[in-house]
């Protein structure tokens, strides 16, 4: 029968059932990835207010 595992959310290697990543490595692949995407969320967040800022001033601009 099979022993109790999990297995990496990195690369897929089976791990102990307490454990996440089968090395430091996979770890630090996946905070790598989490920060990038963080970074990639502010980055649209940021474009779609300017986005907004910009529709704003251009019609309060061809209102006036």
């Amino acid at each position: 029968m099979v022993e109790d595992h999990k297995h990496c959310v990195v690369c897929g290697k089976a791990v102990e059932p307490d454990k996440f990543f089968c090395s430091p490595a996979c770890e630090e692949v996946l905070k790598r990835s989490q920060k990038q995407a963080s970074r990639m969320r502010l980055m649209m967040i940021g474009m779609f207010v300017a986005l907004f800022v910009v529709l704003m001033v251009l019609s309060y601009v061809r209102g006036s």
